[in-house]
Formats: structure tokens, C-alpha cells, sequence
């Protein structure tokens, strides 16, 4: 089961005039501490489309790089760079210590023990290097949510925070972090930035989702891939990033925003894709339970306040066929009836962004859990 609520989705791709090798080290809050028998797994394909798509879109496969070497250790309890000296344990893929990635590649690593102490971070690092100009890594690219640092060359293997500098907007990281536990049900929440929860506090998990999985019981599996800018025809085609939603019993989708704001698509548009969702979601599992979310409220005016509202208007009244249930979160976002297409201020990542911040992912936990009642 999925040992963070952080989102590990991959919206970008790494992009170099020559060869490198770089090193990655990023602090994750797990879900739980103690003794832990622990897997990655790394898909090298791009989920879902950055910005216009130019550069980076859906299923765009990445290129040949070779992890040198990769670990786990203990992060200590600040996030400064170092990891705990003497905690580093290698991870390794088919009893190798380092791996060819071939475009494309879907692949797990072996797996180990490692214990994580009440209350500190598990920190995960690994050197990586590109095997030819042009495409390489894919990775997601947003204001960060965790502490992240790098370093050029081979920093994997050492403790101390020496040549690793504070990442900006670079999060490196296996697609799925995953623990042995007996898994009661594994739920999946498939979105956009605000899925993954952008604009939030570093390090503070306040986002919706995170909330959400604090009120679960353990034993429920959370795998957060919510991915900034994703829209719903990224999760439509059918490729690597509805591949993960169709490894859950249960998957809760919150899609729209970028479709109706960047990507300026018709309200019939958005429901096709929707329903497309759905339709392939149930066909690889008719038993999957599907909760489908209204579209968050983004302060959408003119055309697109329309569109956003005849989306909305078909998912209350049920329109997509094979969903379960319908969470309205735009109602908990909204302001009163005559500025509904409007987010409450007090929500507000900043005067002029209406990202959801912390006080909202609170609010829309606390009336999900209300809602969702005594499920896992």
C-alpha cells in the first residue's frame, strides 16, 4: 500500500543539450513509522500535460538514463540536506544496485527493511544519469510541497548535506512508495494541482487529500496522483496515468479546471471525457467504486463560468454513467448562491490565486469524511 499521501505524479520531462549525472534528495512524511518492508516503483512516462503541452503532454515516453545508485535513510527530523549517519540503506533492482531505464519502462525495485523513528522523515535519494542528449528523466515540476535538494554528480551515497542545494521546482521521485501492510482497500484521488495540492505550505500536508488520508484508518491505502495542470482528456487517453488509477478499488476524480480554464474545452467536451474516465476505469474493473468530484470552484467568469457551471449541473444530476457517488466540492468552496462561481477568500492561496491553501483542503476533508462515512 502507498506509504505517502504525496503526490509522486510526473507532469514534465527532464531536457539537456548533453549527457549528466545528478543526484535527487527529497524528505517524505510517512503514513506510518516502526519497521517497514518497503518497494518503489518507477514508471519512465510523462502522466499528464504541462501547460500547453509544448514541451511536456500525457503518455510522452522518457528516454535511456541509469540510476547509479539509489537509498533510503532516516531524514531526522529536519529537513536540512543530511540524512542520519549510518541510516542509508541501497536500494536495488533485480539484485543490481544500479538500473538501465529503456524509454518507456515500468519497473519495481527489490524489496527491503528499513525502520522509520516516531515522528521523522524518510529520506529518499538517488543519483541519476542521462544516456544521451535531448529527452531523459520524467519528473514533476510545480512549486514543491516537500523539501527537495540536488547536487550535480554522484551525491547519492553520502550523508551530509555537502554540494546539495534547496530544489525550486524539481521533484524527483519513483512514481509509487509503497509498504507491506494488510490493505482494507486502496484509493486512488486523480486530479490536477489541486488533487496534488499546490500552493500549500511546505512540508505541512494540508492539502485535501493528505487531510482526507488523516482520517482514514491505516489499513486504507492513499495514493495521491494529483498532477498540476493535468486535465481530464490526459486521464480520457487511456495511457500511464489512468494505468495508476486502475491499479485501486476505489478512485475519487477531481477534473476539469485546466480543461475549462487553459485548455478553453466546451462543457460537452469535459463530460465525454469524464464519461470516458469512467467507462475505462469499469471496464478493466466493474467492481471498482468511483467518486466523482464536482469541478472545484476557480473563480471562472463569462464563457468558462458557464461551461464550469453545466459540468457541475450534469454530475449533481448524475449524467456520467458508472460513477458511485458524487462529491460536491465546489459547494464547500463556493461563496453564497449569487458569487457561487467565486472561492471563498479566506480560501484562497493569495488575493489573486484561487489554488485551494490549507484552511480549504481542512474544509473539504472534514465535509469528505462527514460524507463518506465509516468506509474503510
Amino acid at each position: 500500500m502507498s506509504a505517502t499521501v504525496l503526490s509522486t505524479a510526473k507532469n514534465f520531462i527532464m531536457t539537456s543539450d548533453s549527457t549528466f549525472t545528478h543526484s535527487y534528495r527529497t524528505y517524505i512524511k510517512p503514513r506510518e513509522y516502526g519497521k517497514l518492508k518497503m518497494k518503489f516503483w518507477c514508471s519512465n512516462n510523462v502522466d499528464s500535460t504541462w501547460a500547453d503541452g509544448s514541451v511536456s503532454r500525457a503518455n510522452l515516453q522518457g528516454g535511456s538514463w541509469k540510476i547509479e545508485a539509489a537509498y533510503i535513510a532516516d531524514g531526522g527530523k529536519h529537513p536540512d540536506g543530511s540524512v542520519v549517519w549510518g541510516t542509508q540503506v541501497p536500494l536495488t533492482y533485480d539484485s543490481s544496485f544500479s538500473k538501465l531505464v529503456i524509454p518507456g519502462e515500468m519497473f519495481w525495485s527489490d524489496a527491503l527493511t528499513f525502520t522509520v523513528p516516531e515522528g521523522n522523515y524518510l529520506a529518499f535519494t538517488w543519483t541519476i544519469t542521462s544516456m544521451a542528449a535531448g529527452h531523459s528523466f520524467p519528473f514533476n515540476t510545480e512549486g514543491l510541497l516537500v523539501s527537495a535538494y540536488d547536487a550535480p554528480g554522484h551525491a547519492a551515497v553520502q550523508a551530509s548535506s555537502d554540494l546539495y542545494h534547496k530544489s525550486v521546482n524539481c521533484l524527483v521521485l519513483p512514481d509509487f512508495i509503497g509498504y507491506e501492510r494488510a490493505c482494507a482497500k486502496r484509493i486512488a484521488f486523480l486530479g490536477d494541482s489541486i488533487t496534488q495540492g499546490v500552493r500549500t505550505r511546505l512540508d505541512a500536508y494540508e492539502y485535501w487529500a493528505a487531510r482526507i488520508a488523516e482520517g482514514l484508518a491505516h489499513s486504507c491505502s492513499v495514493w495521491n496522483i494529483g498532477s498540476g495542470w493535468a486535465r481530464a482528456y490526459d486521464a480520457a487517453s487511456d495511457g500511464a496515468w489512468l494505468y495508476k488509477a486502475k491499479q485501486s478499488d476505489e478512485v475519487v476524480i477531481a477534473l476539469g479546471v485546466n480543461d475549462i480554464g487553459t485548455a478553453g474545452r466546451s462543457a460537452v467536451q469535459v463530460l465525454d471525457d469524464l464519461q470516458t474516465i469512467v467507462a475505462k476505469l469499469k471496464q478493466d474493473n466493474a467492481a471498482m467504486t468511483i467518486i466523482l468530484c464536482t469541478v472545484p470552484t476557480f473563480n471562472f467568469t463569462d464563457s468558462q463560468e458557464l461551461a464550469w457551471r453545466q459540468v457541475n449541473d450534469s454530475i449533481r444530476q448524475h449524467a456520467i454513467l458508472g460513477i458511485d457517488r458524487v462529491f460536491d466540492m465546489a459547494e464547500v468552496l463556493s461563496q453564497s448562491v449569487s458569487n457561487d462561481n467565486l472561492l471563498k477568500p479566506a480560501y484562497m492561496a493569495s488575493g489573486s490565486d484561487p489554488h485551494p491553501n490549507g484552511e480549504a483542503g481542512l474544509a473539504i476533508a472534514d465535509a469528505f469524511l462527514s460524507w463518506y462515512g465509516n468506509n474503510c
